[in-house]
């Protein structure tokens, strides 16, 4: 036993003993190349690049969210306006005004149809149409068609909003009906928004719940045990020590057998 601890191939062995455990102390990690398990890296690396995928498709989801926030916050004015139509019609509808009254109404509602039509041809989201009626759809999984997708109002129903005339009492009868038509579809497209919101967020946590497994799997593949290792490396220096001492006992017997010859 003391022949082999001595050895030199005994004393290389420590040392790369040593260098194993001094390199797993330092990164936290046990399985740092391909030769300290190859099978073990292998599937570290399938975890890490699915993790990546996660957090990336969450980062979708989340812009997804902002995409139906915005299109939302956009309805949300055009509803305002619509819904100011309606109490001018209403209001137009008073047979104690006179046509100075009500054309002066009138004004208002040309100012408030403008703002409508400009909502529905101008926003947008990072440069994309909001309303232009063409789904949109996320991809919110790391795997092949796990995607999520919503369809915004093409704003069609404004053109019945801009021929909106209460300068006439029969106007404003008529305008009421649309103005009314025209809230229940904003309402509508407004609730499929709030959906498509809380769907997303459900799908983020899920995705929150599947990150956190996949770490942990990955971490206990590949994460130092410190106790462990420092338990290993505390042997392995007592065995590097006394190789050495072995060695120096066995040099100065050579050299005493050598004086004597």
């Amino acid at each position: 036993m003391k022949t082999q601890i001595a050895s030199p191939s005994f004393l290389n062995q420590t040392q790369q003993t040593t260098n194993k455990l001094a390199e797993q102390l330092a990164t936290g990690k046990k399985v740092n190349t391909a030769a300290d398990d190859t099978a073990a890296l292998q599937i570290i690396d399938r975890l890490t690049s699915q993790q990546n995928g996660f957090s990336q498709a969450v980062n979708n989801a989340y812009d997804g969210i902002s995409y139906s926030q915005v299109s939302e916050a956009n309805l949300s004015g055009v509803n305002d306006a619509v819904s100011r139509i309606q109490e001018l019609s209403i209001q137009a509808g008073n047979g104690a005004l006179t046509d100075s009254d009500r054309f002066a109404l009138q004004e208002e509602v040309v100012q408030l149809q403008s703002q409508i039509t400009e909502t529905f041809e101008n926003a947008s989201f990072g440069g994309k149409p909001l309303f232009d009626g063409q789904s949109v759809s996320f991809q919110v999984g790391p795997d092949a068609n796990t995607t999520q997708k919503t369809t915004p109002s093409d704003g069609s129903f404004a053109a019945a909003i801009v021929t909106i005339d209460i300068s006439t009492q029969a106007g404003a009868q008529a305008a009421i009906d649309i103005s009314n038509q025209a809230s229940d579809e904003i309402n509508a497209q407004r609730a499929e928004l709030g959906s498509f919101q809380n769907t997303l967020a459900s799908t983020i946590k899920g995705s929150g719940t599947q990150q956190e497994n996949i770490a942990a799997s990955k971490s206990r593949i590949q994460d130092t045990d410190y106790a462990q290792a420092i338990s290993q490396q505390v042997s392995n220096d007592i065995l590097t020590n006394a190789s050495i001492a072995l060695r120096g006992q066995a040099n100065q017997s050579a050299e005493s057998i050598l004086s004597l010859l």
